[in-house]
């Protein structure tokens, strides 16, 4: 089995060091840069399975780094690390593409634990084409042709816009999207009208995938939601 290539990006060479060589002995590839500038063409020539980025970074910061890397790569996993402990930097970072966020200092083997979840998550769910004849979501059969949720011999016909949100949930499964986001694509704008009836879709999805405790849609507040198949 190949091991996993982590891009990680951190400016303080001590710090650097000793993660480094922690991963590196974990049996992880790592591929370490210290230049937020530097780091979009380590994603290219590198192709990580996984980047862990710290925030304050020379040139350019981890935030804007990404929404960078979640626009080339959606399915890649990024770990936030920073100093700060604003809740308002937790929401930025995740916000910005992260699916996770440590704060400094902290233990390896907390780090070590969120980098095998992810890879496990991500290896686990491979990519979705909404264009095959059925979808499988655990106990549930989805067909999006038809609009059509089945489990056993029961079937569940979804509205336009049910499906609509379904569809994004899919597409981003196990991982975070942006409220914002689903607003957008389906209304075109985030008013206060649209956004409580996405609060209305949300349940009727819920209420739908109820016979199944492990297909959840999780509130991530400030943030939006995270399917979990």
């Amino acid at each position: 089995m190949s091991k996993a290539k982590i891009l990680y990006v951190e400016d303080e060479p001590f710090l650097g060091k000793i993660v480094k060589e922690s991963l590196e002995t974990r049996d992880f590839l790592v591929h370490m840069v210290d230049d937020g500038a530097l780091v979009m063409e380590a994603v290219d020539s590198f192709h990580p399975d996984l980047c862990i980025l710290d925030i304050m970074l020379p040139n350019r910061d981890g935030y804007e780094l990404g929404t960078d890397i979640r626009k080339k790569n959606p399915r890649m996993p990024i770990i936030f690390v920073t100093a700060k402990t604003q809740t308002e930097d937790v929401l930025k970072g995740f916000l910005s593409g992260g699916n996770d966020y440590l704060r400094k200092p902290f233990s390896m083997e907390e780090l070590i634990v969120r980098v095998n979840n992810l890879l496990q998550i991500t290896q686990s769910t491979p990519p979705v084409n909404l264009e095959e004849h059925l979808v499988l979501l655990g106990k549930f059969a989805y067909d999006p042709r038809k609009y059509e949720l089945r489990i056993g011999d029961r079937a569940q016909k979804l509205s336009y816009r049910e499906a609509e949100l379904l569809k994004i949930l899919i597409e981003h499964r196990n991982f975070p999207v942006e409220r914002k986001l689903i607003l957008q694509k389906i209304w075109g704008d985030d008013s206060f009208f649209n956004s409580r009836n996405l609060d209305v879709y949300i349940t009727h999805l819920r209420e739908y995938f109820k016979e199944d405790p492990e297909v959840q849609i999780i509130t991530l507040k400030g943030v939006g939601y995270q399917f979990v198949v």
